[in-house]
């Protein structure tokens, strides 16, 4: 149907039915709700990133995913916000899963690295984390079950990292000097477990973990010894000494070194002329 001569032509239709809006006046934008492409975002930043050497596990890397970057990647639009160029922050996430409990973790092993550091309370450790110390015992029953769990991740990790090295290297005398080298590198990658290791954190928390803590050396004696029995005597030193002795002494020389690691304030590294020092157990 032909409009009428003076009547307003009907708007035309385009694909899809719908008529187009009104024309916004010249030199004025429309509204915008979804942000300009190439927008800027802030890239992630890596919670677990580490300088230690390759091989080593630090506490640090039992988090479960990086902590994600601040900025505008951490910052949610809203649609009204938006069109008058305003963001608001985004909702604070809940920790997944287990991840509570890993944090709890690694900020008692921060805890433990600070020189003369006291018995650590869980009122300081809540404090620490910004929780309560009702939230702690959602995770763990007692303190002691913290620092079981420190001492689990101790023998679990310096335990795999020794196992292999008795188990592929063919000369005895390297497979010594590569064991105490992997516990003594670990302790000085987790300073806060040395104090664990050597009983310093754990006298006044429980006897139960002391006696465990000092059977994990008793292993790492019994592998030594392993080790220096399959040595020829010619190479050994002292020559013809009883495997069982140089093992001894070899255990005592690395709870030495942590000893003096942990009660320096970290002013000595257990692995200080390490390698001209087991020159004088194992040629």
């Amino acid at each position: 149907m032909q409009p009428s001569n003076g009547d307003p032509a009907p708007p035309e239709r385009v694909a899809g039915g719908s008529a187009p809006g009104p024309t916004p006046p010249a030199g004025r934008e429309p509204l915008r709700s979804e942000p300009a492409d190439g927008a800027p975002t802030t890239p992630p930043l890596d919670a677990t990133a580490s300088a230690e050497p390759d091989g080593v596990r630090v506490l640090g890397d039992l988090t479960a995913e990086s902590t994600g970057g601040a900025g505008l990647a951490a910052l949610v639009a809203d649609p009204l916000a938006g069109a008058l160029g305003q963001v608001r922050p985004a909702a604070r996430k809940r920790p997944k899963p287990g991840e509570r409990r890993v944090q709890i973790l690694q900020t008692l092993g921060s805890m433990l690295e600070r020189p003369g550091a006291e018995r650590i309370t869980t009122a300081a450790l809540a404090a620490r984390l910004g929780v309560s110390e009702a939230a702690l015992y959602r995770h763990f029953a007692s303190k002691t079950q913290m620092f079981e769990a420190l001492v689990e991740f101790i023998e679990q990790s310096v335990l795999a990292a020794i196992e292999p090295i008795a188990r592929n290297e063919p000369d005895p005398a390297r497979q010594v000097s590569g064991v105490v080298t992997a516990l003594l590198e670990f302790a000085a990658a987790n300073p806060g477990m040395a104090r664990v290791m050597v009983g310093d954190a754990l006298v006044l928390e429980s006897e139960r973990l002391v006696v465990r803590m000092s059977g994990f050396f008793d292993r790492i004696e019994a592998m030594l010894r392993t080790s220096l029995e399959a040595v020829p005597g010619d190479v050994a030193t002292p020559s013809g000494a009883d495997p069982a002795i140089r093992a001894a002494v070899l255990t005592a020389f690395a709870i030495g070194r942590l000893q003096r690691f942990a009660r320096s304030g970290r002013a000595h590294s257990p692995t200080e002329h390490l390698e001209t020092a087991l020159r004088l157990f194992v040629a």
